[in-house]
């Protein structure tokens, strides 16, 4: 009974992960106290390598139930108080309440999305201009929204053509082999080549429009949610953060979209894949039919959710509120004049956003840690004891190279609360503190496109329902993303060092 027992929940241990994985994280918990008794600066290192390892694992395993248990441990042998992870979370309550409300108020938003998307897919015949529309125009809503929500929409999109597609085509191939079994091999060779074209297509317009998402994201306080911190340390506003950011985000802007044109223009990374012509009838034949089928009440929900759309950017663009409760604004709206009054329809909004909002609070947990045990104060030192002119681009390197392998939010939440504790230690000046701050944001988001362990963006992308449909791994997605690894983060390196 009791072996059974011992193996049941040795296979529920962290799920479907891989057994080596499931043992070294129980070999982190044994190690971490003994380590704490010996010497807690060094037990405080080690728990940050376990946790960036985590994040680093998170195909294995969503970083939550890992990361979750070694914070659990890690307050429960005292390297951090239950207060100090508490006080670091109303420290970050505005970040909090953008990830509950925001997130999940674009949720609603998202027919207006997936029409514009839709249509700017079907009226753009050149793929190099149609890769630089959609990495725009997820740059710019993602200035607005988040950048993991226009991902979303993006996937929708996606994953709603293919399927489109793929009964079409299937209804076709069953047609035409009904009367002419001689002709079944060159039927499905003749489809499946058209299929691997239409996946190939797809991959590289998601590619761009999840860079894009990074491209729009970095710009604003509320594209990524590591922004949000840094403007609340830095006291910024919507307008004022995106004025000081500009001398590095619209140059890496500008680069970025070149880029997507080159790429399709030279076909190098796997880019330059047309969509096939017989897609292409399939599809606009669907939204030829789909229009003739739009209501006038689908149309008034297109029109409501457009009139919000722009409340939203107006009550971003003069902070008339604190952004989580503009989401929050935007839910009551949208749900009250589309008809959606059913407790289990507004449910699935916050499903997308509450597993990383609690994934943030343990964040949270690790950086008390952090503060508790004064563990970045000498790498701190050493940075600020630099030259004041070289200490915005390493922290730039420094911040981009983390982020390449961790969550840019943690990296980010890590370095702008150390800066802003040299600020108030007088340390360093609050001009100083500024060009750090601009400096932290862009290095935590422009590198960090290189891995999806950076992007939640580029996570949920591979981890959705459409990678195993458009046949993208996480090798193919580091193969596609560094040509916008190379770009974005050496024209940010110029940038930073040029304007600061």
């Amino acid at each position: 009974m009791i072996v059974t027992l011992s193996r049941a929940l040795a296979e529920n241990f962290l799920g479907h992960s891989a057994t080596w994985y499931k043992l070294l994280i129980v070999a982190f918990l044994i190690i971490n106290p003994i380590v704490f008794i010996i010497s807690p600066f060094v037990a405080g290192w080690l728990l940050i390598l376990e946790f960036i390892f985590t994040l680093a694992m998170a195909l294995k395993c969503y970083p939550l139930q890992p990361g979750g248990l070694l914070a659990i441990e890690a307050v429960t042998i005292g390297m951090a108080s239950p207060e100090a992870v508490y006080h670091e979370s109303i420290a970050n309550f505005k970040v909090i309440l953008l990830l509950m409300f925001m997130v999940a108020g674009i949720y609603f938003m998202r027919d207006l999305l997936l029409f514009t998307f839709t249509k700017i897919l079907l009226r753009v015949k050149s793929k190099a201009l149609l890769s630089f529309l959609f990495s725009f125009t997820a740059a710019f809503l993602s200035a607005f929204l988040d950048a993991l929500t226009v991902t979303a929409v993006l996937i929708s999109v996606a994953i709603g053509f293919y399927a489109v597609y793929h009964r079409v085509a299937s209804g076709k191939q069953f047609n035409q082999t009904e009367h002419d079994h001689s002709s079944d091999s060159d039927v499905v060779h003749d489809r499946r080549a058209e299929l691997n074209q239409f996946r190939s297509f797809l991959r590289s317009l998601i590619m761009h429009g999840a860079v894009g998402t990074a491209l729009g994201g970095v710009c604003t306080l509320v594209g990524e949610p590591q922004n949000l911190l840094i403007a609340e340390r830095a006291d910024w506003e919507f307008i004022e953060f995106f004025l000081r950011m500009a001398p590095v985000t619209m140059p890496v802007l500008a680069a970025g979209l070149v880029t997507s044109v080159l790429l399709e223009k030279t076909g190098l990374f796997s880019y330059g894949v047309t969509l096939p012509d017989s897609v292409a009838t399939t599809l606009a034949d669907f939204d030829t039919e789909e229009d003739a089928k739009r209501s006038q009440r689908m149309t008034a929900t297109l029109i409501v959710q457009a009139v919000v759309g722009v409340i939203l950017v107006l009550s971003l663009a003069f902070h008339v509120a604190e952004v989580g409760l503009v989401g929050l604004v935007v839910i009551v709206l949208l749900t009250a004049f589309n008809g959606i009054v059913e407790e289990h329809r507004i449910g699935h909004a916050f499903e997308e956003a509450l597993p990383f909002t609690a994934l943030l609070v343990v964040f949270f947990a690790i950086v008390a840690v952090i503060h508790e045990q004064h563990l970045f104060t000498p790498v701190i030192t050493y940075v600020l004891g630099m030259d004041r002119d070289l200490q915005p681009i390493m922290f730039f390197i420094a911040n981009g190279v983390l982020s390449m392998i961790s969550d840019n939010v943690f990296v980010a939440t890590v370095y702008i609360n150390e800066v802003a504790d040299a600020l108030e230690n007088g340390i360093i000046d609050r001009a100083q503190f500024d060009v750090l701050a601009i400096a932290i944001n862009t290095g935590t988001n422009l590198p960090s496109v290189a891995t999806p362990n950076g992007q939640a963006a580029f996570l949920f992308l591979l981890t959705s329902a459409l990678a195993p449909l458009i046949r993208l791994s996480y090798m193919k997605m580091l193969w596609m993303a560094l040509p916008y690894t190379i770009v974005l983060s050496s024209v940010g390196m110029i940038a930073i060092y040029t304007a600061f």
